[in-house]
């Protein structure tokens, strides 16, 4: 498939995804949500990739929704839910991927481009990050795109709340404070943050990496401890 939204390299057995709309910040277009979901759905049989990295072109990682765009339809209830769940998909696709995913933050990553973040496995941030639930700040709520699953498990009930209904922004700072993200470093920096990390990823065995993703997000939705044991 030939992109036009996004940009792929494949070398060392890492797939570099770079979210490439520099001129609207990278915001989710229709074409690009196709794109993304191509690449993704691709993954489950891509045995040649053993990690994935996801970054975003220019000064922001991800505005979100297009909303330029989404204006620009029929404005119908029954558009807008097949656009979210083509949106919302696509963090259900990053997490049935067998390959590590590791998204490299800059700039703002707002609404589905904040939970294109919490979708990767790992989170390195730029000092630049800022990062917030933007749906609740456009009439919707702040729950959209799996956000309210993925932050709650990563910071806790109370800061999460005070982000979705606030629609607030976190910055890297805090956000490495609390564990949101694994580590912030200058911008400029970002890329070799993450091929440091991928490096000692790839150190440990194709099979060990794709069976620890699997069953590190099949223990966090676990009942109980034997359940994890027996998985």
């Amino acid at each position: 498939m030939d992109y036009t939204t996004i940009r792929t390299e494949k070398r060392d057995h890492i797939l570099w995804l770079t979210l490439d709309r520099p001129e609207a910040l990278n915001s989710l277009s229709t074409t690009m949500v196709t794109e993304l979901r191509h690449v993704f759905s691709g993954l489950n049989d891509d045995h040649e990739t053993r990690l994935v990295v996801v970054r975003g072109n220019g000064r922001a990682f991800c505005a979100g929704l297009d909303l330029k765009e989404a204006q620009g339809g029929d404005g119908s209830v029954q558009a807008s839910l097949r656009g979210q769940r083509r949106i919302s998909e696509l963090v259900i696709l990053m997490r049935r991927a067998p390959q590590p995913i590791i998204a490299c933050v800059q700039g703002a990553a707002c609404g589905g481009g904040m939970a294109i973040a919490l979708g990767a496995d790992v989170r390195l941030a730029g000092e630049s990050m800022r990062m917030n639930a933007a749906f609740i700040r456009i009439g919707l709520s702040a729950c959209d795109v799996g956000v309210s699953y993925f932050l709650p498990r990563m910071v806790g009930a109370s800061v999460a709340a005070e982000l979705l209904l606030t629609g607030n922004f976190i910055d890297a700072a805090r956000a490495e404070r609390l564990g949101l993200v694994s580590r912030v470093v200058p911008d400029a920096e970002l890329a070799a943050a993450a091929e440091t990390l991928a490096g000692e990823m790839l150190r440990n065995s194709p099979l060990g990496l794709r069976l620890t993703k699997e069953c590190l997000n099949a223990a966090l939705d676990a009942g109980s401890l034997e359940q994890v044991i027996a998985m």
